[in-house]
């Protein structure tokens, strides 16, 4: 698909500057080619974007909560070592009090059943957290020092201390510091074990939250980026399109990517709202021209008179005096008939062509001879305004690709504006000669005029507007000439001064193809 679209731009680009017929076609592509696309909307990455943050966020909420839970219960073991090696180990001192002083033996047994207390009361928390295995060793061990204690306080309470009881608390004695020992360094191994534990768990929990956020930070910078990059440069591009309408380029906008989004329906609406501006603004355009026709008319009907007034009295003549001719005087009769005819013939015919209605069409044009048929259709208009002009063209110009039809109409508004601005007897200049920019040619209108006032000159291409009186304008010349000047890829631009006269100059550019004029002005979309 991407490699098809450039084509397709060639083609709506190529077909745009030919007739109306393909400037529809040219939209029907655009169209099809614009909804041929997969959709991917801005709205679901939106929606897809904060889904994902919202998982993210989520997963680490999850793995925070499972590593507070993690440090929680390993507190809640660290408390319960802690209160069990103070209890063992109080028992420890007790139990060393009674073979060195034979007391506190009864001291050492009550810590010892606090510290099994402990154990039977958080048997299922610890059983958990040390597995079977270790809780049923340290419970055997447990119990071996239990009976160890309590063996001893039975031989205690003898009232007559036999032989063996001296052995028996020797061998006693052994074992309770065996195993004493044995419990005691168990329960500080696995206190020790569970601080370095829980610190692992503590930095593990700082640094879910250091790389999550981290991570957080980067897609959502990521999904803004390519959100942005999708708007924005759209947007942009958009701006383009409008300051091409707005210089009369109606040029479909053509899909540039792969995937279609809102923008796209944007564009569909953008590309309807083109072929409904260029619909009325032939429209426009063809009234425009049909109040010239009739402005024309009158200078027509002037003009017809003098060949028409020739044919009659030639034809009575030749009727009068048809038997007294000789035949070269007949022939030569007829012949003024003849010649009269085609002159009437040829005056109707320029105004026709003119008023005849038909679809752009560019092809080279030599700018000279079409300046100089529009000013020979005027020509009836200067002779009853009784003004003389002045058409002067620099020799071996190149041509321009353009609209016959539609510069001529630009050119003989513009010189019959220069016929309304004139005084009786005065002089219009028409100028054609190579622009100040290069690759362009100028072609200036100068009439001697009132001028136009300053505070209006901003104003007189606005649609609409106009400086004449009640129905004798419509205001719609200049706008149209400027927007069939900007389609052709150049400019009308105008300097006055009240009192001196007014130049219209119109700069048209030097091109070989057609598409050339496209290239210099627009951007592809």
């Amino acid at each position: 698909m991407a490699n098809e679209i450039p084509r397709s731009g060639e083609h709506l680009e190529k077909a745009a500057t030919e007739g109306p017929y393909e400037r529809m076609r040219a939209a029907e592509a655009a169209r099809q080619a614009l909804l041929s696309r997969r959709r991917l909307s801005l709205r679901f990455q939106i929606y897809l974007g904060f889904f994902l943050v919202f998982l993210f966020s989520v997963g680490i909420a999850t793995a925070l909560a499972l590593s507070i839970v993690t440090m929680e219960d390993k507190l809640k073991f660290l408390d319960i070592a802690n209160e069990y090696v103070a209890e063992i180990q109080q028992a420890r001192r007790f139990e060393k009090n009674y073979f060195l002083y034979g007391t506190n033996l009864s001291d050492a047994l009550e810590n010892f059943y606090k510290a099994k207390g402990i154990l039977d009361h958080n048997e299922e928390e610890l059983s958990r957290i040390l597995g079977k295995t270790n809780l049923n060793i340290l419970q055997k061990d447990m119990a071996r020092y239990e009976g160890l204690l309590e063996h001893l306080t039975d031989l205690e309470r003898g009232e007559k201390e036999s032989p063996g009881d001296a052995a028996k608390k020797r061998e006693i004695e052994v074992d309770l510091r065996k195993y004493g020992q044995e419990l005691l360094v168990f329960a500080q191994d696995l206190v020790k074990k569970e601080k370095i534990s829980l610190s692992e768990t503590i930095l593990m929990s700082r640094n879910i939250h250091i790389y999550s956020m981290a991570l957080l930070v980067v897609f959502v910078a990521s999904n803004s980026y390519l959100l942005r990059s999708r708007i924005l440069k759209t947007i942009n591009r958009f701006t383009v399109y409008a300051q091409r309408i707005a210089s009369g380029d109606f040029t479909p906008i053509i899909p540039m990517r792969r995937f279609g989004d809102e923008f796209t329906d944007l564009a569909l609406a953008i590309n309807q709202m083109i072929v409904e501006l260029e619909r009325r603004e032939a429209v426009l355009i063809q009234s425009h021209k049909m109040r010239a026709v009739g402005t024309l008319t009158a200078g027509v009907a002037h003009e017809l008179n003098n060949p028409l007034n020739n044919i009659s009295l030639s034809a009575h003549m030749l009727l009068e005096d048809y038997s007294s001719l000789s035949n070269e005087e007949r022939k030569e009769m007829v012949l003024d008939v003849v010649n009269e005819a085609e002159r009437s013939k040829r005056i109707i015919s320029n105004l026709l062509d003119f008023a005849r209605e038909s679809g752009s069409q560019l092809e080279p044009l030599d700018l000279a001879k079409l300046l100089r048929d529009t000013i020979s259709l005027a020509g009836n208009q200067i002779k009853l305004a009784g003004i003389k002009i002045e058409f002067h063209a620099t020799d071996n110009l190149p041509r321009v690709h353009g609209d016959d039809q539609q510069l001529r109409q630009v050119f003989l508004n513009l010189l019959l504006n220069a016929i309304d601005a004139s005084e009786k007897g005065g002089k219009i200049q028409v100028l054609l000669l190579p622009a100040d920019e290069p690759q362009y040619i100028a072609v200036k209108v100068i009439d001697f005029g009132t001028g136009i006032p300053e505070h209006i000159l901003g104003s007189i291409f606005d649609p609409f507007f106009t400086t004449k009186g009640k129905g004798k304008g419509t205001g719609l010349g200049l706008s149209m000439s400027q927007g069939i000047v900007a389609k052709h890829g150049g400019q009308i631009r105008v300097s006055s001064r009240k009192g001196e006269g007014s130049t219209f100059t119109v700069t048209l550019p030097v091109t070989t193809i057609p598409s050339d004029i496209r290239s210099e002005r627009i951007q592809s979309p």
